[in-house]
C-alpha cells in the first residue's frame, strides 16, 4: 500500500462483509463512517451519488472488481479513505464504458480535501487494485486488521 493510502486510511473507516443492495447504498454506508469519524460533511453521500450517476467508478479488473466513488472537495473536512469489502457484489457503472455494469466487492471512497491531490489519491488506490493477489487478500478479509494486512503486503 502506498504511503499516501496509508496516511489516509483510518482502520475505522473499513467495513468488512457490509452487506448492501445497491451502488447508491455503498456509497451510503461509506459516506455515513466517515462523517461519524468527522471527516466530512453530511453533503458527501448524495454529492459521491450525484457525481456516481454522470461520470462512473466502477472499475473492471478481472475475477474482482472495485469502485472508487469521490467527490468535491467543498464535501470534505479532513482528507479520508474508506474501504467497504462487501459481502455480495453489487452493480456499479464502469468507468470505462457507462453503460456497461460491473459487480463491485470492494469499494474505496475518497475523501479529499484539495483538488490537486484527488489524482494522487486515484492513482494510489488503482495501484493498490492492479495487484490481483493483494485483491484476492483484501477480499477474503475477515475483519478491518486483515484488510490492512493485505494492503500491506
Amino acid at each position: 500500500m502506498s504511503e499516501l493510502l496509508r496516511r489516509h486510511l483510518d482502520p475505522r473507516a473499513i467495513l468488512v462483509g457490509a452487506r448492501v443492495a445497491s451502488s447508491d447504498e455503498a456509497i451510503d454506508l461509506l459516506a455515513a463512517r466517515l462523517e461519524a469519524l468527522g471527516r466530512v460533511h453530511p453533503s458527501w453521500g448524495p454529492a459521491a451519488r450525484r457525481r456516481e450517476a454522470t461520470m462512473p467508478t466502477g472499475l473492471p479488473l478481472g475475477a474482482l472488481n472495485a469502485a472508487i466513488p469521490h467527490t468535491d472537495p467543498e464535501h470534505v473536512r479532513e482528507a479520508a479513505v474508506a474501504l467497504a469489502i462487501l459481502g455480495e457484489p453489487v452493480a456499479f457503472r464502469s468507468m470505462e464504458d457507462p453503460d456497461e455494469r460491473v459487480d463491485v466487492r470492494v469499494v474505496f471512497a475518497l475523501a479529499v480535501r484539495e483538488k490537486g491531490a484527488q489524482i494522487p489519491m486515484l492513482q494510489a488506490v488503482i495501484g493498490t487494485l492492479a495487484d490481483a493477489e493483494r485483491l484476492a487478500r483484501l477480499a477474503a478479509a475477515r475483519d478491518a486488521d486483515e484488510a490492512l494486512a493485505a494492503l500491506d503486503t
